[in-house]
């Protein structure tokens, strides 16, 4: 005889009491493990520390917009998101799709609905694909989930562009990153001749995370090209 498979899990964020309760009805009759957030800094937490097969996300938080918790997780996060919100106007349904939302919903719904909404999803995206939240090399600790950056256990403070283009060269780890690439994605098309905006940022992210920045074991160079992270 088999043994039957464990159930996925699902993560509701949603600040309404009575819509978790709801909802964690209707999942559970569904067959799915259900956990709960209320805010959208709780919701980032237990993705990353419990790494839910599917979420089902408001957008009206008390905390951060729902659009915005869609783009932190789309950082270091591939599980696929059903957004379920009042609001059904189209520009807040392409924000949040074009944020990387799996799904758009509008409230009320059905159950029966819901479910086959929720069953779409983790079909076209099988469990399992996210890399973990927090990313280590050498004594640095990166927290993707909270934005947290660490150097033997003690936070280090960067700049938003010096943690986008940390961010930008975990994702690629162990590749080059190319000059045009790196400034098109952080400053934007215009920008991607203006090579001296990155050497100042990357002089500066190497000053805070190597130990030896002027020959650096992490955020190596690679002459005319570009940039690599390497891990080892």
């Amino acid at each position: 005889m088999t043994e039957a498979a464990a159930p996925l899990s699902l993560l509701v964020i949603d600040d309404e009491l009575q819509i978790r309760r709801l909802l964690r009805v209707t999942l559970e009759a569904g067959h799915y493990k259900v956990r709960e957030a209320e805010t959208g800094r709780l919701g980032l937490q237990e993705v990353a520390h419990q790494a839910p097969d599917g979420i089902i996300l408001d957008l009206g938080l008390p905390d951060l917009d729902g659009t915005e918790v869609i783009r932190r997780l789309r950082e270091w996060s591939k599980a696929p998101i059903l957004v379920l919100s009042v609001r059904a106007g189209e520009d807040d349904k392409i924000a949040a799709l074009d944020a990387g939302a799996d799904d758009y919903l509008t409230k009320p719904f059905s159950g029966r609905e819901l479910l086959a909404r929720v069953r779409a999803i983790l079909r076209r995206n099988p469990p399992g694909a996210s890399e973990p939240a927090v990313v280590c090399f050498g004594g640095i600790e990166v927290d993707q989930a909270t934005r947290l950056v660490r150097r033997h256990g003690a936070e280090v403070h960067l700049t938003g562009k010096e943690y986008a283009l940390l961010k930008l060269l975990l994702q690629h780890r162990g590749k080059v990153v190319t000059h045009r690439q790196i400034l098109r994605e952080l400053w934007g098309p215009g920008a991607e001749e203006q090579t001296h905006y990155l050497r100042v940022h990357m002089a500066h992210l190497r000053q805070k995370l190597e130990p030896d920045a002027p020959t650096p074991r992490h955020l190596r160079t690679e002459p005319g090209i570009g940039y690599r992270l390497v891990e080892g």
